[in-house]
C-alpha cells in the first residue's frame, strides 16, 4: 500500500467482504474482513492482520432495569396464529387488567386448521397484550406480560 500511495482498499465477492485501511504514512494497513467465503489462498488474511490487529469496538454498556419478580408472561406452547377471541363476534378471551387463573383461557391458537385453547397456568393479572389478533406466534413467544397474584 506504501508503494502504491494507497490509502484504502476493498474488494466484495459474493458474501465476502475485505476492506483495507491506512491512516497515516507511519501507521501499518489496518484488515477488515467479513463473511464466510474467502477469496484468498489460506493464512493471507491472518498473516496481514497479525501485522496489525484491528481493534476490537468498545463494549456496549447495558442499562440495568429493575426487574419485578411478579412480572412473568404467558407464552405460546405451539407455533399458530394467535386468535384473542373465540369468534369474530365474540368478545376478546381476556383485556389488559383482566384477572385469571390457571384454568382461564386466554387466547386460542390455531395451528393446522385445529383451534387450541390456551390457558393461563397461573393466577396473574393481565398487564399488556403482546400479540396482535390474527398474527402468526413461534413457540416459546411471549403473548401476554402478567403480574402474578
Amino acid at each position: 500500500m506504501k508503494r502504491s500511495d494507497l490509502a484504502e482498499f476493498e474488494i466484495e465477492e459474493e458474501g465476502f467482504k475485505l476492506r483495507i485501511c491506512r491512516g497515516t504514512k507511519n501507521d501499518s494497513p489496518k484488515v477488515v474482513a467479513m463473511g464466510t467465503a474467502s477469496p484468498f489462498p489460506p493464512g493471507v488474511l491472518e498473516a496481514a492482520a497479525a501485522a496489525q490487529p484491528v481493534p476490537s469496538p468498545e463494549p456496549v454498556e447495558q442499562k440495568e432495569e429493575k426487574k419485578d419478580e411478579n412480572i412473568d408472561f404467558i407464552k405460546s406452547p405451539m407455533v399458530g396464529t394467535f386468535y384473542r377471541t373465540p369468534s369474530p363476534e365474540s368478545a376478546a378471551f381476556v383485556e389488559e387488567g383482566s384477572v385469571v387463573e390457571a384454568e382461564t383461557a386466554v387466547c386460542i391458537i390455531e395451528a393446522m386448521k385445529v383451534m387450541n385453547e390456551i390457558q393461563a397456568e397461573m393466577s396473574a393479572t393481565i398487564v399488556e397484550i403482546l400479540v396482535e389478533n390474527g398474527k402468526s406466534v413461534e413457540f416459546g413467544q411471549p403473548l401476554f406480560k402478567v403480574k402474578k397474584t
